[in-house]
């Protein structure tokens, strides 16, 4: 295996793991506010990383906004 791609598919695994973590965190608060928004939103755009896995996450935040299940607030 390339040194290159394993450090690549290291780095692409913890961002989609720290932006699971995000999106778990506020799904179970029902809440999101403007600095989980940036915090997702900066997680999900460092070093260019826009996976399908990080999709389905952002995905997952939209559909709970449109069930009424999650809340904005500070906006």
């Amino acid at each position: 295996m390339n040194y290159q791609n394993f450090t690549y598919t290291d780095i692409n695994n913890q961002c989609q793991s720290a932006v699971k973590k995000i999106v778990d965190r506020i799904l179970r608060s029902g809440k999101m506010s403007r600095q989980d928004h940036i915090l997702l939103t900066s997680t999900v755009l460092a070093e260019g990383n826009r996976s399908e896995g990080n999709r389905h996450q952002i995905n997952r935040v939209f559909d709970y906004i449109q069930t009424g299940q999650l809340k904005l607030i500070d906006w």
